[in-house]
């Protein structure tokens, strides 16, 4: 079933479509060529994004999906609403979002899994659904500024090419295929949606029925705030003439402000105070952002820059860039003002002002970076329908005055090739979202300078095992982002997956002194410390790391099996019991569970030899004794010690150790072998 433009489309096998009319009074069946071209635009894109649905979590996706425990069972969906810290394991990043959480549990349960695919689809037919309402917005709205009815079919087939523009646009692959910012695609759709139900459906306005998918809009991404300010400007433009058209538009969105600032109330008290959205400064923050308009504007027509991850800096003082910025709102707000003039011009008028508007939650309200593509993506709504209604009014214009068969036919012919265009860029950079790799190489090739990038692809070449390349790309972000907590943990990482003990431990340290607050730190280097054989030096590490954070799960396993290490099953149970609580299918806390509550002979053993391997000679003798009081006959645990003493070069005590375990084992192959390495060594020395 589609929707098609305030129509129920329903298959009629393979004959052709019947529609059911929702938009004149009564049921209606009739048939639409019409029709046909929108179900050609949802397969062009369905064709366009085919290569997108097994592409990988990338970025955020891993804070808020993969690493996420509460998105793995549907039990938590009321939690979603009440408890904004299940939204990410990262306390800086909690936010009020819980229809996004609860998608994303769907999606998880659909999959049983981490399945890439259940994810990208149920965001792609959110997608669709909002071409659709797309297309039933831009015609009430090119209707409403061309009401004869010799345009009625004019106007049809441009709000078909607007949304044709929008669905196959490279700018909209950038937050498709991005799973965590499926927000952006929810706050759109509720906010398309709600102005084409109150369009269409002036009956349901005193229901307040168009207000239910803009709740769902701002459960989803609180910019969809400016969604009254978007429906005033509607009947100020397109519902009300003459005298008080202002007062009565006010009035016919006083409920949609209402339910905005309950919804924003809500949003303020979900919020936890840990939430930290950015560190630049307002005043850099906002003088930036004009440039970033007039960037993302150009790049409606040219989008050549799409990156995951800019490299572009806040401006530190007003210098040309910024002014230029300025200069390009003040034309737009300009040109908005002189199409409203005329009822004509004015799709341009709002589309202008929908571009201006909605771009100002992310312009006002400080972030992390200073643009991001997939912040495009709501804007990009109303500039489509401005650029295509004032190409049109262009093209009609020339057209007048000489062939207008010709010039037409040619306009057609040109816009159908700029859509395979465009369509032919989205399927590319659905490639280029393909893996990390392919993604953040794409990024540090545009943005060389970018710190962060730098270092996720550096991420990407560890994770192959290809540790000299990693380290380089490491050392030039570095000379980005010389204060970066995360760089400078992966430059732990990787020191010590190339046993550069020293360097390693320095680098952990740096990060816990650049954020001692930061769980990450902690969890990393106690991390390092256990697998390298330290597990009491990596306890306090690990208690730090979930002390910060209790919510992620991998730093309360490596906890408990840290205490197992060190001898303490029972506090070892009682941290995988907890982990239970928060996440019920982890692994590895069932698996601790399964050990004996109290310490066994083998117990003892798999210690003592977790010890010998990390060169805790001490450790593992000590390891051993334990299990012989639990076993005195145990022939494992003699040869466990004579090994360990061998190790401290202590060849007496190897020597008298080896020779108990055969006592009690005499065909016991490695201690025979022991035994005559320790007594070859003793007499190497004595000579």
């Amino acid at each position: 079933m589609l929707i098609e433009t305030g129509r129920i489309f329903i298959s009629a096998g393979w004959g052709r479509p019947i529609f059911l009319s929702i938009t004149g009074t009564g049921a209606q069946v009739f048939r639409s060529k019409q029709a046909w071209w929108f179900v050609a635009v949802v397969l062009a894109v369905c064709a366009v994004y085919s290569n997108s649905f097994q592409n990988a979590f990338h970025f955020d996706d891993f804070h808020t999906i993969v690493n996420n425990p509460y998105i793995r069972s549907l039990r938590n969906v009321p939690r979603f609403f009440t408890d904004a810290s299940t939204f990410s394991v990262l306390p800086a990043n909690r936010t009020y979002r819980p229809m996004v959480s609860a998608s994303l549990a769907l999606d998880y349960a659909l999959g049983r899994g981490y399945k890439p695919f259940w994810f990208h689809f149920s965001t792609f037919l959110v997608f669709l659904l909002q071409l659709a309402f797309m297309d039933a917005l831009f015609t009430s709205i090119l209707n409403a500024a061309r009401p004869q009815p010799e345009s009625a079919r004019a106007n049809r087939y441009l709000s078909l090419l607007a949304v044709a523009w929008y669905g196959l646009h490279p700018a909209m692959a950038e937050t498709v295929n991005y799973i965590i910012q499926r927000g952006d695609i929810y706050a759109a759709i509720g906010m398309v949606a709600a102005l084409a139900i109150y369009a269409r459906r002036p009956a349901w306005r005193k229901f307040g029925l168009y207000l239910l998918p803009f709740a769902f809009a701002m459960l989803s991404k609180p910019p969809a705030a400016v969604f009254p300010l978007l429906l005033f400007l509607y009947c100020v433009l397109f519902e009300f003439d003459g005298k008080g058209r202002w007062a009565k538009s006010a009035l016919a969105a006083t409920p949609s402000l209402a339910a905005c600032i309950a919804l924003l109330a809500v949003n303020a008290a979900m919020t936890p105070k840990t939430f930290l959205p950015s560190t630049v400064s307002a005043f850099s923050y906002c003088i930036t952002q004009p440039f970033v308009l007039m960037r993302y504007f150009g790049s409606l027509f040219l989008p050549v820059h799409l990156n995951v991850d800019t490299d572009l800096q806040p401006f530190s003082s007003f210098n040309l860039e910024a002014l230029l910025g300025f200069l390009f709102v003040l034309l737009l707000l300009a040109a908005a003002w002189l199409t409203a003039r005329r009822r004509t011009l004015r799709p341009i008028s709002y589309g202008l002002l929908w571009f201006l508007i909605t771009s100002l939650p992310t312009s006002l309200y400080r972030l992390s970076e200073v643009e991001n593509d997939h912040r495009m993506y709501l804007p990009f709504v109303g500039l489509v329908l401005a650029v295509v209604w004032a190409a049109y009014l262009g093209i009609e214009r020339f057209a007048a005055g000489g062939n207008r068969v010709i010039v037409q036919r040619t306009a057609m012919a040109a816009a159908l090739a700029l859509l395979v265009l465009y369509a032919v860029g989205a399927h590319l950079r659905n490639r280029v979202w393909r893996t990390e790799e392919s993604l953040w190489l794409d990024d540090v090739q545009k943005c060389p300078h970018n710190g962060r990038g730098l270092m996720n692809y550096g991420l990407t070449q560890m994770e192959k095992g290809a540790y000299p390349v990693a380290l380089e790309y490491f050392h030039r972000a570095l000379v980005y982002t010389p204060y970066y907590p995360t760089l400078e943990i992966n430059l732990g990482i990787v020191s010590g997956a190339m046993n550069h003990a020293a360097e390693a431990g320095r680098h952990f340290l740096r990060a816990i002194a650049l954020a001692p607050g930061d769980d990450e730190a902690h969890f990393y280097y106690g991390n390092w410390l256990y697998q390298t054989g330290r597990a009491d030096s990596a306890l306090p590490q690990l208690q730090a790391a979930v002390r910060l954070n209790p919510s992620r799960i991998p730093a309360r396993d490596l906890l408990a099996s840290a205490y197992e290490a060190m001898g303490n099953a029972a506090l070892a149970r009682a941290t995988a019991a907890a982990t239970l609580q928060l996440a019920p299918d982890d692994t590895a806390a069932k698996e601790i569970l399964l050990h004996p509550a109290m310490p066994d002979a083998s117990y003892w053993i798999n210690a003592s030899l977790y010890q010998y391997r990390a060169g805790n000679y001490a450790e593992c003798i000590r390891a051993a004794q334990q299990a012989l009081k639990i076993d005195p006959r145990s022939a494992i645990a003699y040869n466990n010690i004579g090994a360990a003493y061998a190790g401290l070069h202590q060849w007496d005590s190897a020597i008298a150790s080896d020779r108990a375990a055969l006592q009690i084992k005499p065909d016991f192959t490695l201690a025979a072998s022991n035994l005559a390495w320790a007594e070859s060594q003793k007499k190497l020395g004595s000579r």
